[in-house]
């Protein structure tokens, strides 16, 4: 969650535990405060979504980290060296099982790896009388075949934090525009309590930051200052 978000998303809920600490008779307001908790508990949920989305991103990326280095330390190096005995006999074998280890984006290192397997699967008899080891080329299968899986893991929690931050957005934006509807009415009721009317403007005040005060004061936004109110 961006921070611009955040902060309306914090003030949203400090605006809602204000209202139902003093409720209001009124069925409008009463609605509003309904809308706002809505607001609020759809925000809540969608920051789950997409804290959920960045630990998939994270546990893809460092699990493919991981198979890359066991790929190159076992399966990859047997293989190429293989193919270099291999190469005496078929000197094709030798251009096949040639793998260029500083591969460093996954499709370039997963393009590479599956050319290999393909080629070891192809001319298996051939490799077997040159030392080929059946289970490792296995494992090497295997790991391919789970280096796609986290693969496709990633991109979803890829997708869903992408879309979860969109929605994040939009939300915190509703959330300012429910506060300013229920401001005026705030104010109103407040007008002879000093102490509730400024509890209230504390409470609908979007933390700002003070570098972009003029910009957001200009453009009729919350923030800007140490604090400025929603409404």
């Amino acid at each position: 969650m961006n921070a611009e978000s955040r902060r309306k998303i914090e003030m949203g809920a400090r605006a809602l535990e204000f209202s139902h600490a003093h409720p209001d008779s009124e069925p409008g307001a009463a609605e509003a405060v309904a809308r706002l908790e809505q607001l609020v508990t759809r925000a809540n949920e969608t920051a789950a979504v997409q804290r959920d989305g960045i630990i998939r991103v994270h546990a893809a990326s460092a699990r493919k980290k991981a198979l890359r280095r066991e790929m190159l330390d076992v399966p990859i190096a047997h293989l190429a060296e293989v193919g270099r005995a291999a190469a005496r006999e078929d000197h094709e074998l030798g251009k096949a099982f040639r793998f260029n280890p500083g591969a460093s984006t996954f499709l370039a290192f997963r393009t590479a790896g599956r050319s290999m397997a393909g080629s070891a699967l192809a001319h298996r008899e051939v490799l077997l009388k040159h030392g080929l080891s059946q289970s490792v080329l296995d494992e090497f299968v295997k790991k391919l075949d789970e280096l796609d899986a986290v693969a496709a893991l990633g991109n979803g929690g890829r997708t869903n934090r992408m879309g979860a931050t969109r929605e994040l957005k939009a939300v915190a934006s509703e959330i300012v525009r429910a506060v300013r509807v229920m401001d005026g009415r705030n104010r109103q009721r407040f007008a002879e309590d000093a102490q509730l009317m400024g509890s209230w403007i504390s409470a609908s005040r979007v933390l700002g930051n003070a570098s972009r005060a003029a910009a957001d004061g200009e453009a009729g936004t919350p923030g800007g200052g140490e604090v400025r109110p929603a409404a």
